[in-house]
């Protein structure tokens, strides 16, 4: 069986520039009924992590495995299935998103963090309009990321979610992970403008097949980048968002493209196939 790590390596072989990096991660989705290997247990974090901090960590080589334990992102835990987005009950005293809340907030040991429902019904991200500005990330000015509920609610329509929750862990690991048994069921990578370029071009060299972007301000990493290639089995491409900007701190020149594992064995086939049509290395801005 050919492994990631064999796949990478041909990919950026085939881009043909000498000392190419393009991080990536490799995304293990456990659903309630699955056996977690052991290889997997082993990388679960003590502390919280949120789905983007993960994500770039693991393409570091730091795996991780995520479960409604350790999750540090209330949001996150709804787009995976780890948790029911109308849970009432917040996921516990300490998360990475919603100490920063707590934080801002004054309220010590008397902030109470915001619920899935709470995300669910848009009190969380419409912390202005719903008057829970103790739900704010910026202070008493934050603006919200939405003006208003209804506006909330729209958006999060279309950030694709397993719910209802059917998921007990998300393992998010790197090409270097050397359990060979674990093949991925999505691969993200955090590419420039112009290796996006490529990949593009490698994807269509074969399959003749465009690439239709749906994307958001937020939940990028779990939802557009995750779980949207997951669930709909297709690319999608979208901007890094707010947490993993300002939590995670992925690079200002970086953005986003997931893929379903059978989709990133054809642009690798499709990265070789079309190299003497498509001279990367001339492209500017490459080396």
């Amino acid at each position: 069986m050919t492994t990631i790590n064999q796949l990478y390596s041909r990919l950026i072989d085939a881009m043909g520039v000498e000392n190419l990096e393009i991080p990536m991660t490799a995304v293990k989705f456990y659903k309630n009924e699955d056996k977690i290997p052991e290889s997997a247990k082993e990388n679960q974090p003590t502390i919280s992590l949120t789905s983007c901090q993960a994500t770039k960590q693991a393409s570091l080589g730091d795996a991780a495995l995520l479960t409604s334990d350790n999750i540090g992102c209330v949001a996150a835990a709804i787009t995976f299935g780890l948790v029911d987005k109308n849970q009432t009950e917040p996921l516990g005293d300490s998360r990475v998103y919603t100490d920063i809340m707590r934080d801002q907030s004054g309220l010590g040991d008397d902030f109470k963090p915001p619920s899935p429902k709470d995300f669910s019904e848009g009190n969380v991200y419409a912390c202005k309009d719903s008057g829970h500005m103790d739900f704010a990330l910026f202070g008493n000015e934050d603006a919200g990321r939405f003006k208003d509920v209804e506006t909330a609610k729209k958006a999060m329509k279309d950030m694709m979610a397993i719910q209802p929750p059917t998921t007990k862990a998300v393992f998010l690991y790197s090409r270097d992970f050397d359990d060979i048994d674990i093949i991925p069921d999505v691969i993200v990578l955090s590419v420039r403008s112009v290796e996006l370029t490529r990949i593009i071009q490698a994807y269509q060299f074969n399959t003749g097949e465009r690439v239709t972007a749906s994307m958001g301000g937020l939940r990028v990493v779990n939802s557009d980048l995750i779980v949207r290639p997951y669930l709909t089995g297709k690319i999608n491409v979208a901007p890094y968002c707010l947490g993993a900007r300002l939590i995670a701190e992925f690079e200002a020149d970086r953005m986003g493209i997931g893929m379903p594992f059978s989709i990133f064995e054809e642009v690798v086939k499709g990265m070789e196939d079309s190299k003497s049509g498509f001279p990367f290395h001339l492209y500017p801005g490459v080396a």
